[in-house]
């Protein structure tokens, strides 16, 4: 019963991530740039506070890598300077889409084969989310929806490289120490664009040490509980699961789109693991 309970909370923090991007430069409470650093830094320090009472062999902080550092160094800033021009809807199908296309391409060329039953969950699901993002799909600008397909393939190899994991809070924390320099150094150009408001910190610090630092460890643990291809999948209940937190905190309207779907998409995802347990 852990691994639903903790697959679920790191998909709902995935969502969160984005609605409280949404919050922070929808409005123009902050620059992306100092987000990315306020998330990261704030990220950073909430697992190195948790790895020290919890985790019992403290020297393993090293484990982390920088490539693996990389990919969410690229992630962040590329999802935050994605979402200053796109709307959340089209923002989610390129970055999940591109999620889900590296991780089972990837999976594919590794010699992983999903089965009838996961394959049909894995069209329904993306049928569920075309269905729920497509109007929001008019003419987006190349840029935007460039940088966010990178945070989707950042992404995708990220968690790719997660699922081996040994020692997941262990990891993740010494992976967003390594980020804390490229951050800085990254966000050098943009001094002369600082924009920062007590709002915008807090929604930055929200996303870094808990939707990001907590949630992203827990994914990490996780992952060693599921194929590439089922990791995947259930990543495309993100958008649908962001919506339903617009609905819930940012007061947008329930719509029968928005509920069917997520059926649809969750009804995929249930599908596909029905597929591969039924296998096994």
């Amino acid at each position: 019963m852990k691994t639903p309970f903790y697959t679920t909370f790191a998909l709902v923090c995935f969502a969160l991530n984005s609605l409280l991007c949404q919050l922070a430069l929808g409005a123009e409470t902050i620059d992306a740039a100092s987000f990315t650093t306020i998330r990261l830094i704030s990220g950073t320090a909430t697992l190195a506070v948790i790895y020290y009472f919890f985790d019992k062999k403290r020297e393993n902080i090293i484990i982390g890598n920088w490539l693996s550092a990389f990919f969410l160094f690229a992630y962040a800033i590329c999802f935050s300077f994605a979402y200053i021009n796109l709307t959340t809807a089209t923002g989610a199908l390129i970055l999940f889409g591109c999620v889900q296309a590296t991780m089972i391409i990837s999976a594919l060329v590794k010699g992983e084969r999903p089965k009838i039953l996961e394959w049909l969950g894995l069209l329904l699901a993306l049928g569920g989310l075309i269905y729920l993002v497509f109007p929001g799909l008019a003419s987006p600008p190349f840029f935007s929806s460039a940088l966010m397909a990178l945070a989707g393939i950042a992404w995708g190899f990220y968690t790719l490289r997660g699922r081996g994991s040994a020692n997941p809070l262990a990891e993740t924390t010494g992976n967003f120490v390594r980020t804390v320099p490229m951050i800085i150094l990254a966000s050098l150009p943009f001094l002369s664009k600082i924009h920062l408001s007590q709002k915008g910190i807090i929604f930055a610090v929200l996303s870094g040490a808990i939707a990001s630092g907590i949630g992203y460890s827990v994914w990490y643990f996780v992952l060693k509980f599921h194929t590439a291809t089922r990791a995947a999948i259930l990543q495309l209940s993100v958008p649908a699961l962001a919506g339903l937190g617009g609905v819930i905190f940012l007061s947008e309207i329930i719509s029968l789109r928005l509920l069917s779907a997520t059926i649809l998409i969750l009804g995929g995802i249930s599908l596909a693991i029905f597929g591969k347990r039924k296998k096994n």
